[in-house]
């Protein structure tokens, strides 16, 4: 599976900014079709349909486009929130 283009989102709900989201998801291009996939608590990507239910206007929060820069920087900023866990 051939990665072409990514494009992140932060996920922002009720009282979160986008510099302070409640999480992020991402939306992977590849040779297979495209792979949906949220952060976890335990810091790994897994499969998701919050972009999915966004589209169709089913998610609570809101989707910010940003760009791979600010996602690695905020992927940080969950390091240090939530640690190392193993949830």
């Amino acid at each position: 599976m051939k990665r072409e283009k990514t494009i992140y989102y932060a996920i922002v709900g009720v009282g979160d900014s986008p510099t302070e989201p409640a999480g992020l998801v991402r939306r992977t291009f590849t040779s297979d079709g495209r792979l949906d996939e949220a952060l976890r608590k335990n810091l790994t990507w897994e499969r998701d349909t919050a972009i999915i239910e966004w589209e169709y206007g089913n998610l609570v929060g809101e989707l910010t486009e940003i760009s791979e820069t600010e996602a690695k920087a905020l992927i940080e900023r969950f390091r240090e929130k939530w640690g190392s866990r193993e949830d």
